[in-house]
C-alpha cells in the first residue's frame, strides 16, 4: 500500500463544461416555447457557435486577468507634480471581453438588420437574451455597461423615430443623438460605445426625488469668431447647451464614452434626463511627450472628476466610481421635469439585463454541477459502496429540485422579455396574423417591412389592446427583477455547495469552475437597478387598473389554454389540471382582493410578500402552459414538484404555506436524471476512478 503525495495517488478528473445552448434543458425548452420553428432553425447555428466561444480557454484567461488586475486611477488621480490627472486604467482582459461582446452584437443584434438571418421583429429581444444568457457567466461583468448601452440606445431610438418626439428635435440635436445611437448599436469594437446611467446620489439610489445635481441652460455664444466647443473633433459633434454640476455616488460604467444622467433644472420641478459625452475636445491641451505636429490639442473628461473607485464584495472587474461633475456639458432628453419618464425606458432594459445576468450565473452554476456529478464519486447508501454522484439518489434529487426552481424562474424571466419585445413593436401591425409586418429597427431613421412568423405562445396578448401589453410590462418589469434576482442567490450557493470544498475555492487556476466568483457577482443583482424591497414597492404602485385586469387576463387565459384539447382519454388528467387551475385561481383571487381593498399601510409593509406571491402565481400559470404546449414526463413531474413546494399542490390550497413536497407517484433516480440531463439521462459519460474518501474541505 503506497502513500499518496502531491503528484501521486488519486487526482480528481476535471469536469467538462459543454455548450449550454445544447446542454441546458430549460434553455432549450424556452427557445422552443417562444420562437417559431423556422426562426429557431435559422438562429440556432449562430447561437450554438456563441455557446462554444464563451467557453473557450481564451475567454477564461481574460476573465482571470480582469478579476486579478482590477481597475485603478493612474497616480491616484494626479501626475508627478500634483496636478489632477484623470486616467482610469482597466486591464487587457476587461477590454478584450468588451470587444468580444461588441463584435458578437450582444446589444447590436436587437437594432441591426444585417445580423443573420434577418430582422426578427418582436422576437429580437428573445434571441438577444438567449445569447446574453450564455455570455453572462463568461463576460466578467462587461454586460453591466452593455446593459446601459442597450437602454441608452433604446431611449435615443424612441426620440429619433417616434414622430411627436422626433418633431421636437432641432437639426443639431438630431445629429448628436443619431451619432450617439450609431456608436451604441455598432459591432465594430473600435467604434462602439457603452453608456453610463447616473441616478444614484448620496441622498438615495432608486429614489431620485432628493437629487442634488443641477443642470443650467447656458448655451455657448454663437458666431464665427467663437465656434461652439466640440465633444469630438473628428466627428464635429458639438457639446451641449446645458451645464451640469453635482456629485454621483455610484457610476458602474466609468470607462464608458457617454452617459444618461438625471439632474434638476429648477426648484419645485421633477428631475430631467440628459445625454452627455464623457470626453470633450480641448485645443489647448499640450502633450508632454510630443513636440511635432499634433503636440497641442486632445481630449479630456467632460467636466468629470473621478473622486475615488469603489471597493466591492463582487463585480471587482467593473470600474465603479464616485464622480464629481463641474460644468459637464450635455443635451436635454425630452421635456424638463420628465426625467423619470425618460429613464424608465432605460430601466425596463437594464432590469431585464440584470435578471438575465442572475439567471446566466445560475444556469452556468447548474451546468458545472451537472458536469461535476459525472466525474465525482461519493459514499453511497450501503457500507463501503461508492457511487458516481449522478447515480446517487439524494444528490440527483437535489439537482432535479434545483433544476425545477431554475426552470420556473426562466419561465418568468423570458415571458417578461417576450412582453418587452411586443411592447417595442406596438407601433407595428398586430402579430396575430403571419401576413402582418413589423418595421425594421436597423436604423432609427429608416424602416422596411418584414414578416415575423406568427406567435406560438398561448399567452401572447393582442398588441392592438392598449390595456394588456403596456400594463403587463410595467408590472412584470419590477416584479420579475425583484423576485428572480433575490431568489437566484441561494440557488447559486447551492450550485457552489454541490461541488463541496472545491466549490468554495477561488478557482482562478480552473476559471471554468469558479462558482465562488459567480456567487459573489450574483449577489449584486438583488441590489442594483432597485433592491428587492424598492422593486416590490414599485410593483405595488404599478398594480392599478388596467394592470390588475391585465394580470387577470394572463391567469384566465393561461389556465384556459392548459385545458384545451382535453378529451375522454385525458379525463382523469384533465380533472387534475382543472383542480390545479382552481388552486392557482384561488390564490390569484385572494391577492386581487388584497390589492383592490387592502389599506395602503398594510399593503406597503407587506409589499415584498405580496409581490413574491404574485410572482409565484404568474410562474404557476406559465408552468401549466409550458407543460401543455410541450408535454412530457419530465416537465409534468417538475411542474408538480414545483407546485407542491410553492403551495399549489393538492394539500396546499393555494394559501402559500409550504407543504410536503412528496408527489404521489413520484419516480426515482431515472426520472431525476432525465430532469437534470434531458430525456435519456447523461450521454457519453466517462466515470472517475475509485475515490479513497469522501471529499472534504
Amino acid at each position: 500500500m503506497e502513500p499518496s503525495s502531491a503528484n501521486t495517488g488519486f487526482i480528481q478528473q476535471q469536469p467538462i463544461i459543454k455548450n449550454q445552448f445544447h446542454e441546458d434543458v430549460s434553455l432549450q425548452r424556452i427557445a422552443k416555447l417562444y420562437l417559431p420553428p423556422s426562426l429557431l432553425e435559422k438562429v440556432t447555428p449562430e447561437i450554438s457557435r456563441l455557446g462554444d466561444a464563451v467557453l473557450s480557454q481564451q475567454i477564461f484567461d481574460w476573465i482571470t486577468d480582469a478579476e486579478r488586475n482590477t481597475p485603478y486611477l493612474r497616480g491616484s488621480g494626479r501626475d508627478a507634480f500634483g496636478r489632477p490627472k484623470q486616467e482610469l486604467i482597466v486591464t487587457e482582459g476587461w477590454r478584450k471581453l468588451q470587444e468580444f461582446g461588441f463584435a458578437n452584437g450582444v446589444v447590436a443584434i436587437n437594432y441591426d438588420s444585417t445580423s443573420s438571418p434577418s430582422p426578427n421583429g418582436p422576437y429580437s429581444r428573445l434571441i438577444q437574451f438567449i445569447r446574453c444568457h450564455l455570455w453572462e457567466a463568461s463576460c466578467a461583468n462587461t454586460m453591466c455597461p452593455a446593459a446601459m448601452q442597450d437602454g441608452a440606445a433604446r431611449l435615443l431610438q424612441r426620440h429619433l423615430t417616434t414622430p411627436p418626439l422626433a418633431a421636437n428635435l432641432s437639426e443639431t440635436e438630431r445629429s448628436v443623438f443619431q451619432n450617439a445611437y450609431d456608436h451604441l448599436t455598432s459591432r465594430d469594437p473600435a467604434y462602439t460605445w457603452t453608456s453610463g446611467q447616473w441616478m444614484t446620489e448620496r441622498t438615495g439610489g432608486s429614489d431620485v426625488s432628493q437629487t442634488e445635481t443641477v443642470a443650467t441652460y447656458s448655451p455657448f455664444p454663437a458666431g464665427r469668431q467663437q465656434p461652439v466647443p466640440l465633444a469630438c473633433k473628428e466627428e464635429n459633434m458639438p457639446l451641449g447647451p446645458w451645464s451640469i454640476s453635482g456629485f454621483k455616488w455610484f457610476s458602474s460604467a466609468t470607462d464608458s464614452q457617454m452617459t444618461i444622467l438625471l439632474a434638476k433644472t429648477r426648484p419645485g420641478m421633477g428631475v430631467s434626463a440628459f445625454f452627455a459625452p464623457m470626453r470633450r475636445w480641448n485645443p489647448e491641451l499640450v502633450s508632454p511627450t510630443c513636440t511635432g505636429p499634433g503636440a497641442t490639442g486632445g481630449t479630456e473628461l467632460n467636466g468629470v472628476t473621478i473622486s475615488r473607485l469603489k471597493s466591492k464584495f463582487g463585480t471587482v472587474s467593473l470600474p465603479t466610481a464616485e464622480l464629481e461633475l463641474k460644468d459637464m456639458r450635455g443635451w436635454l432628453i425630452g421635456k424638463e421635469g420628465e426625467g423619470i419618464k425618460e429613464i424608465s425606458t432605460i430601466l425596463n432594459i437594464t432590469r431585464a439585463h440584470t435578471t438575465v445576468s442572475s439567471m446566466g450565473y445560475l444556469g452556468r452554476g447548474i451546468g458545472v454541477a451537472k458536469a461535476y456529478a459525472l466525474v465525482r464519486e461519493a459514499a453511497g447508501v450501503g457500507k463501503g459502496r461508492r457511487l458516481p454522484l449522478y447515480k446517487h439518489p439524494l444528490h440527483m434529487r437535489t439537482l432535479a429540485d434545483l433544476t425545477a426552481e431554475y426552470h420556473g424562474l426562466m419561465l418568468l424571466t423570458f415571458y417578461t422579455l417576450y412582453i418587452l419585445g411586443l411592447d417595442e413593436h406596438l407601433s407595428s401591425p398586430s402579430m396575430s396574423s403571419p401576413s402582418m409586418s413589423s418595421p425594421s429597427v436597423s436604423s432609427p431613421s429608416l424602416s422596411s417591412p418584414i414578416s415575423p412568423p406568427p406567435p406560438l405562445h398561448p399567452l401572447t396578448p393582442p398588441t392592438t389592446d392598449p390595456n394588456l401589453v403596456p400594463p403587463l410590462l410595467r408590472t412584470l418589469s419590477s416584479l420579475h427583477k425583484s423576485f428572480v434576482c433575490h431568489t437566484t442567490i441561494p440557488l447559486s450557493f447551492s450550485c457552489m455547495e454541490s461541488l463541496g470544498g472545491v466549490g468554495y475555492l477561488l478557482n482562478s487556476d480552473s476559471e471554468h469552475l469558479n462558482l465562488s466568483r459567480l456567487f459573489r457577482d450574483a449577489c449584486v443583482g438583488a441590489i442594483w437597478e432597485g433592491t428587492t424591497d424598492v422593486l416590490a414597492s414599485d410593483t405595488l404602485r404599478a398594480l392599478k387598473q388596467p394592470a390588475v385586469e391585465a394580470l387577470g387576463w394572463l391567469v384566465e387565459t393561461g389556465l384556459a389554454a392548459s385545458l384545451e384539447g382535453t378529451d375522454q382519454k385525458e379525463k382523469e388528467e384533465g380533472k387534475e389540471q382543472k383542480a390545479e387551475g382552481e388552486r392557482i385561481r384561488k390564490c390569484w383571487d385572494g391577492l386581487k382582493r388584497r390589492i383592490e381593498k387592502g389599506k395602503k399601510e398594510e399593503l406597503v409593509s407587506g409589499a415584498r410578500g405580496l409581490t413574491h406571491r404574485l410572482a409565484e402565481v404568474v410562474i404557476a400559470v406559465l408552468w401549466v402552459v409550458d407543460a401543455r404546449v410541450r408535454p412530457g414526463r419530465e416537465v409534468e413531474r417538475m411542474k408538480r414538484r414545483w407546485m407542491a413546494k410553492h403551495g399549489f399542490g393538492p394539500s396546499g390550497g393555494g394559501d402559500g404555506e409550504e407543504e410536503d413536497v412528496k408527489v404521489e407517484g413520484d419516480d426515482g433516480l431515472e426520472l431525476d436524471l432525465a430532469i437534470v440531463y434531458g430525456e435519456g439521462g447523461p450521454k457519453g459519460v466517462v466515470e472517475g476512478g475509485s475515490v479513497p474518501g469522501v471529499s472534504k474541505l
